[in-house]
């Protein structure tokens, strides 16, 4: 069973996805998909989108604020350590709650996370039952649990 977000009308929970590996993207979203709460999942490659899906520059000048962001680290063009470092720097997205999804266990890695203020760090399973059961984990604190900040 599908439950709406109650802290926010009952509209879906919108989240980003920035991921560059496209099976891991579409694990995370099919594990999404399958969840207990309704969500709308917006999904880019690199960190350069998602800074333009972030502030609604071209193409994404007509996409929604979301309510939560799935960040990897290793990515082309801009990192997701840069990526962070800019939304928790900028007065307008800094409220959004960033979970760092990445493959890398590097103490320096989650620390300097942390130091760019994500809101949790997690070290994504190579097992594909593993990995979505982390994602499922991931969705019931942050979309059942947890209130969001509203937009």
């Amino acid at each position: 069973m599908v439950f709406p977000n109650l802290f926010n009308g009952g509209r879906p929970i919108e989240i980003l996805l920035v991921e560059d590996n496209v099976e891991e993207a579409e694990w995370t979203q099919q594990a999404l998909k399958g969840g207990r709460v309704r969500n709308q999942i917006h999904w880019v490659q690199d960190g350069e989108q998602a800074m333009a899906f972030l502030r609604h520059e071209s193409p994404y000048a007509r996409v929604p604020r979301p309510d939560l962001v799935l960040l990897d680290i290793y990515m082309p063009r801009k990192n997701g350590q840069e990526v962070l470092q800019e939304i928790k720097g900028d007065p307008q997205l800094k409220r959004i709650p960033v979970v760092i999804m990445t493959s890398s266990d590097d103490d320096k890695e989650v620390l300097k996370a942390y130091e760019h203020h994500a809101n949790c760090f997690v070290t994504k399973p190579i097992d594909m039952d593993k990995f979505m059961d982390v994602v499922r984990s991931i969705e019931d604190f942050w979309l059942t649990i947890v209130r969001l900040p509203a937009a």
